[in-house]
This record gives structure tokens, C-alpha cells and sequence, in this order.
């Protein structure tokens, strides 16, 4: 589609795998202050705003407007920054358009996370009441209330209050149309994305019961409720939201576990897992989840280039047990004898030809049980 964007701040290194941020109705991106740096230490984090909200222009949506309205705009913006797939993390409404897009644009999805949201917002009648006096009284009404909708009692955002009032209201009201017309209670089961739900527990807006309902029907999701945690949970809780979303996102020691094996063969594994003790857990726990489940997954660098880095370290340190192992893994990741040979030739420069020189008589002696075979 052509036309204005979404207002946006992109965060984080380019090269990463884009994860979207959506807020929630009456909010700014502001919603993610305290959350979207830690992303973006290692997601190229992009945050919108709904028309009408914070810097998007309010003629983006006009009444009647829907949630697939808003995914269009979302997917517009993706489209203008070159992004195809993406993860994605919703609040509220914008955990609403998540949910669009997983069930309607599930090939633009890679993960999906849903915050103090609901697959129905308690009937259209509601929310078209809202919208007419919205439209008919402006929001600063509204906005006295925000904290007792979104907070827990003694907590406040004073900026994320202000931006409530500062919205612009026929751009709010189309928002609340579009609340009204949204019903994907019997979509959910064609979610194929990785799902995150969060509730807060003293959420009054979309209690746990509305986000337990969107887990019971999405296969293989996932729900995490917070105590002491309202409607803006990442506001309120942003390192209970912040650890939720890392572990969804990147610290899935199964899929870490699945590389670990790709890279290093199932004999190791089954053996590091064979002698795994109650002790030892807590580590191989962590060597799948951060190893395995975030550096090797990067797809920043190839497991070949990722290879020959390890097989760098691994010399310069001395580490020639483990130097073994990863000879045999660059192997497995594509790197010939004579390109492994030209790594360590290049350690002889770099960390010292007595390192080198140890270095490749391990190699050599990989090489020849390979040759060999079984």
C-alpha cells in the first residue's frame, strides 16, 4: 500500500531478526521504554504506534476501522523497511493485531507474543459506546481513569497518562471500532506460529481467564501469568515481560539442543547427556539455551564462518579436547582439510607456533579416524 507510514523507532543491529512491538490502545511505543533496549541487544526491534497515537498521523484509520486495518499498516511499514518475516509482540490492541496477522499473514510470522490481550473484548457494544463519547467529549475524561485500567493500585506512567490524553480522539474512536468488530475465538486453532501468551493477574481489562482461553486453543503455546501486574504489564513488569520474551524468543533449549546435535553429532550429545548429574544440569541447561539456542541460531554468520571462529578460539586458548570435537564439527559444517588447515595456519601468526604446532597434531589426528570411518 502506498501513503504515510506508521510512526516507528527501529532499535538494534541491523543484521538481526526483526521483532515488531505493538502497544496498546490509548499508548505510545513509550509502552516499551523499559523493555525494547534489552531486545534489542540481540532482535532488530522495530515499535509503531496506532494512528493517531503518539507521532502516526490519524488519518490512517477512519470509522468502522478493523484490526486487519491495522495489520495492513503494520505490514505496510514491514514491507517499506525491507523486513519479510518477522517475530512479533503485542499489547492489548496491538496484541489483538498479532493475532490478525498470525491467523490471516501466517507466513510473515516467526513468532508471536500476546500481552494482556484477548482473542474478543466482551461484545461490540461496549466499545461502540466508548467510541461515541470519545467522539462526542474528547479523551481527557478517559484519561483521568487510565491508572485504575492499567495499573495496579499505586503505580503509575505519568508519560504513557499523557499520551493517552494527547491522542487524537477520532483516531482513538476508530481504534474502539475496531475493538468491537474483533472476534477470532474460532481462528485460533490455525495458529502455527510459536505463541507466548502473558496475563496479568490483576489485569481488569483482559483478565488471565481471556489469555488462557487464546493457550488452550493455540497448538503448543505457551502462557505466563504475573502477579502484581495489570493491564501494561511490560510498563509495570518489564523484567518479569522482558525474561518471558527472551526465553521465547531465544532461550528455547530444545531447539538449541536440535543445533547442538546438527553441529557436534548425536554421539556427543547423548553421551554429554548420559553423564549429565543433578549438579551438571544448570549447565548443560545453559549451554543449550545461550550456546546452542542464540549464538549458533544467529543467522548473521554462517556455521561454516562460525566454524572457523571456534577453531581459532578453541587454539588461541589452548583447549585442544575441545578442539577435537569442533574439528569434526567443521567437518559436519562444510569446511574441507585443506580450509581447516588453512585456520590454523593462520593461528600460527596470531597465537604462536608452539600453540599451532599442538594444534595441528589434534587436527591430524581427527582427520585420520575420519578418514578411516567407523
Amino acid at each position: 500500500m502506498s501513503g504515510p507510514l506508521l510512526h516507528h523507532r527501529a532499535e538494534g543491529p541491523a543484521s538481526a531478526p526483526p521483532l515488531l512491538l505493538g502497544p496498546s490502545l490509548g499508548t505510545s511505543y513509550a509502552l516499551w521504554d523499559r523493555v525494547a533496549p534489552e531486545l534489542a541487544a540481540f532482535r532488530r526491534v522495530v515499535r509503531w504506534d496506532l494512528p493517531g497515537h503518539g507521532g502516526s498521523a490519524a488519518e490512517l484509520i477512519g470509522p468502522g476501522a478493523t484490526v486487519g486495518d491495522l495489520a495492513g499498516l503494520v505490514l505496510a511499514l514491514a514491507d517499506a523497511l525491507g523486513i519479510e518475516r518477522f517475530g512479533y509482540a503485542g499489547v492489548s490492541l496491538g496484541g489483538a493485531v498479532g493475532l490478525h496477522l498470525a491467523v490471516h499473514h501466517p507466513e510473515r510470522l516467526s513468532t508471536l507474543a500476546v500481552i494482556c490481550s484477548s482473542a474478543h473484548f466482551g461484545g461490540a457494544r461496549p466499545w461502540r459506546e466508548r467510541a461515541a463519547l470519545v467522539r462526542r467529549e474528547g479523551l481527557d475524561g478517559l484519561a483521568d481513569g487510565a491508572d485504575a485500567r492499567w495499573f495496579t493500585p499505586g503505580f503509575t506512567v505519568p508519560g504513557l497518562v499523557r499520551d493517552h490524553r494527547a491522542a487524537d480522539p477520532g483516531a482513538y474512536a476508530a481504534c474502539c471500532d475496531a475493538l468491537a468488530a474483533f472476534d477470532l475465538r474460532d481462528r485460533l486453532a490455525s495458529i502455527t506460529a510459536p505463541t507466548l501468551l502473558v496475563a496479568g493477574r490483576q489485569d481488569p481489562a483482559t483478565p488471565p481467564a481471556h489469555l488462557r482461553q487464546i493457550a488452550d486453543a493455540v497448538p503448543g503455546a505457551t502462557l505466563v501469568e504475573l502477579p502484581d501486574a495489570s493491564h501494561l504489564a511490560p510498563a509495570e513488569r518489564p523484567d518479569a515481560v522482558l525474561t518471558a520474551l527472551r526465553t521465547h524468543l531465544t532461550g528455547d533449549a530444545g531447539r538449541g539442543t536440535a543445533v547442538r546435535r546438527e553441529v557436534l553429532g548425536d554421539a556427543h550429545v547423548d553421551r554429554a547427556q548420559a553423564r549429565q548429574t543433578p549438579f551438571t544440569a544448570r549447565f548443560q541447561d545453559f549451554i543449550s539455551r545461550y550456546a546452542w539456542g542464540e549464538i549458533w541460531t544467529d543467522p548473521t554468520l554462517t556455521r561454516r564462518e562460525r566454524s572457523m571462529i571456534t577453531l581459532t578460539a578453541l587454539v588461541a586458548h589452548g583447549h585442544h579436547d575441545e578442539l577435537a570435537l569442533h574439528v569434526r564439527a567443521a567437518l559436519r559444517n562444510g569446511l574441507t582439510p585443506d580450509e581447516i588447515g588453512a585456520v590454523l595456519l593462520q593461528t600460527a601468526v596470531y597465537c604462536g607456533v608452539p600453540t599451532a604446532n599442538a594444534a595441528f597434531a589434534t587436527a591430524q589426528r581427527v582427520l585420520e579416524e575420519q578418514s578411516e570411518g567407523p
